[in-house]
């Protein structure tokens, strides 16, 4: 069969359909796969033919991280968040329409499209226009619920996340309507969430359902529409492995620090705080750079800085793991049954860091609040026993990635069959 997977975001957000993408084509299946220009490199190194689309996943990321800061820091302060969101979505508003023809192209007798959170909304009007099956990736809860604001009642929290997506549609309904007219298509009525559950879209739930207690039971309606996978990773091979792995056998294990694909405001200021907090501990710091700069900031001896890691092979060795909130990185943390704490940059991150608290295997805080002082305080509640103990029992409820990722590619192929033969 003919798959096309399409997505745009950064490693993050690639990452999951790629391993998907890689288990269809070793299935023997013709798969074809769209993804930011600069990350092209990263999906072919898991053997898919790729091509690049949109902006460079790079070109927005410090505006991503604008945005939200002072989204959760200084709110009132509307003009600022206003040019950040701008910043953000001007690049995909104007690439919408080139994006949508390279899809058009790769679809044109595709038996499924396989589309990520960033852009359902166009693939679903690609799907529509071929009248072929869609099925969309969520590595978090992404249709209305009440399991995530769970500072809200559960009614109130479905309406808010109904609210999102609305005024998301309202954003993006001019360029929206300009690709549904040049593909022959009625304008759009409603949110594209709300469209592509109508339409009976296969609606992937790339986490365990243990990560976000009583979700399911909730979704019980659409169980079949919104199966629960688990956690999509490549876990592909890195240049700094056989290093780090001879850095953790010499000490004791360490600490894990990493912050994504968006860059720190101040890498000297992050080291320097972690450096600091980490001495008073007595423990040792292994820093993923990812998105940020750290190669000249100096380090003392209990400190190593590392670029891309191989989670999967690295977590199990930790005694705690510090980061982003990342929606790969979070649920990978948990397999590997080590506690952890969220400094979230973003509403996705902090989703996920309400879940570690809520799980009592971690605890969050907004990354910009962060001092040497709470950064001691929050890795002393975390390397507890009691924090220790939770997080090695939810590990043996945390789905391995090459079974999440096998039964995806059952889930495609049987949707698609399905859907081909009715």
């Amino acid at each position: 069969m003919k798959f096309v997977l399409a997505t745009w975001g950064s490693r993050g957000d690639i990452e999951p359909s790629a391993a998907v993408g890689r288990e269809l084509v070793r299935r023997g299946h013709d798969v074809k796969m769209a993804v930011p220009p600069d990350l092209v490199g990263f999906t072919e190194a898991a053997g898919i033919e790729t091509v690049g689309f949109g902006p460079e996943a790079q070109s927005i990321l410090d505006a991503h991280r604008d945005f939200w800061t002072c989204f959760f820091r200084t709110p009132w302060r509307i003009r600022d968040m206003i040019r950040s969101r701008v910043q953000i979505a001007g690049p995909l508003l104007e690439g919408w329409q080139e994006m949508s023809a390279t899809l058009m192209e790769l679809a044109d007798g595709a038996d499924l499209v396989f589309t990520g959170i960033n852009f359902e909304d166009a693939a679903a009007t690609v799907a529509e226009h071929y009248d072929i099956p869609l099925a969309t990736l969520h590595y978090f809860p992404l249709r209305p619920n009440g399991q995530i604001l769970t500072f809200l009642p559960a009614a109130l929290g479905r309406s808010a996340v109904r609210a999102f997506w609305w005024l998301s549609w309202r954003v993006t309904k001019k360029v929206e309507d300009t690709q549904r007219s040049e593909l022959g298509l009625p304008k759009s009525t409603g949110s594209a969430p709300r469209r592509i559950t109508e339409r009976g879209s296969l609606e992937v739930q790339a986490y365990d359902e243990a990560c976000f207690p009583g979700l399911a039971a909730e979704w019980s309606p659409w169980a079949e529409q919104r199966p629960f996978v688990g956690t999509l990773t490549l876990g592909l091979a890195t240049d700094a492995d056989d290093d780090v792995a001879s850095w953790i056998a010499a000490g004791t294990p360490p600490i894990y620090f990493g912050f994504g694909s968006i860059p720190v405001e101040s890498p000297a200021d992050t080291v320097a705080m972690i450096s600091s907090a980490c001495a008073r501990l007595g423990e040792r710091a292994l820093i993923g750079a990812a998105g940020s700069d750290f190669s000249k900031v100096p380090v003392g001896d209990h400190v190593k800085v590392v670029g891309t890691l191989n989670y999967p092979t690295v977590f199990p060795r930790c005694r705690a793991l510090v980061h982003h909130g990342g929606s790969s990185t979070t649920p990978i943390g948990m397999r590997a049954g080590v506690p952890q704490l969220i400094l979230y940059w973003d509403m996705v991150h902090a989703v996920y860091g309400a879940a570690v608290k809520r799980l009592k295997v971690g605890t969050a805080r907004r990354f910009s609040t962060a001092t040497e002082a709470s950064l001691v305080e929050d890795l002393r509640t975390i390397l507890s026993p009691q924090y220790v103990a939770r997080a090695r029992d939810l590990a043996t409820r945390i789905t391995e990635p090459a079974v999440s990722a096998a039964a995806t590619a059952d889930l495609l192929e049987e949707y698609a069959r399905a859907r081909c033969s009715s």
